[in-house]
């Protein structure tokens, strides 16, 4: 069976609808078990898309509203015009048009659900750590405010994504963080290993997100890497030498889409 994980601060918004998936129900097997909605995978196809379908189905919505991206780590936010537009190479995604679904998947970077009920403008953010440290926040708000939003009016919700327990990174790493400012210590926790860290994403992207001075702000802090019930994990099928891993679907959208 299909499960979803929605926020109180967006559901209660007439009009706009939300959804984080997980990794239960769906069609894939093998590594890919469940609902496994990433293309770039090595799933079958077929399989991928069925999940796709029957996600949107769960939200009664039809799989040709849903507009995504591919994912470039980077710092592009892309505003979709229409159903049907062509996949974008971008990190983020941004409509105000009622018949599109904003949607991704990932597996451990957390997606950001954003929307101004006001203005009817909503957004999805892929936020891993260098889309976040590249400025994807802003330059995702940038174009939200281009259609007429405004920051004062917006709320914003991190999903899913790695904790900061299950998140070591060595000296490079943060050494790009605090050449970007010094008092991004903050999100590294020292471990028991020399020159490595335990790092904070969800925290520092909700940082950049407090400084943007939003109406609302709101992180559902389920860990992605110790879920394996729950969730696809990058650095989990790493760890257990898989080769490859599956994306749990986050989308956002417009109930006139209906």
């Amino acid at each position: 069976m299909l499960k979803t994980i929605q926020n109180p601060l967006l559901k209660q918004f007439e009009g706009i609808g939300h959804a984080f998936f997980t990794r239960q129900g769906g069609v894939s097997t093998g590594i890919y078990q469940g609902l496994n909605c990433n293309l770039a995978s090595g799933d079958d196809p077929k399989h991928v898309i069925e999940n796709q379908k029957r996600a949107l189905a769960h939200l009664g919505l039809q799989h040709s509203t849903l507009a995504s991206y591919d994912a470039q780590h980077a710092n592009l936010a892309v505003i979709i015009e229409k159903p049907g537009q062509a996949m974008p190479q971008a990190d983020a995604i941004i409509t105000n048009h009622p018949q599109v679904v904003l949607g991704a998947d990932s597996a451990d970077c957390p997606t950001i659900l954003l929307a101004d009920p006001n203005a009817r403008v909503i957004g999805l953010a892929h936020a891993g750590w260098r889309s976040a440290l590249g400025g994807i926040v802003e330059a995702t708000l940038q174009q939200m405010l281009s259609l007429g939003a405004r920051a004062a009016h917006m709320t914003a919700v991190i999903g899913p994504g790695i904790a900061q327990a299950s998140y070591e990174v060595s000296e490079p790493f943060i050494q790009q963080f605090l050449e970007s400012d010094p008092n991004n210590q903050i999100f590294f926790l020292p471990t028991l290993k020399p020159q490595h860290w335990l790092f904070d994403l969800p925290g520092y992207i909700q940082m950049r997100l407090k400084r943007l001075a939003l109406g609302q702000i709101a992180c559902i802090t389920l860990d992605t890497y110790t879920h394996d019930d729950l969730f696809y994990s990058c650095r989990r099928s790493f760890h257990q030498g898989l080769g490859d891993f599956g994306g749990h679907l986050a989308c956002i959208y417009l109930d006139s889409c209906r």
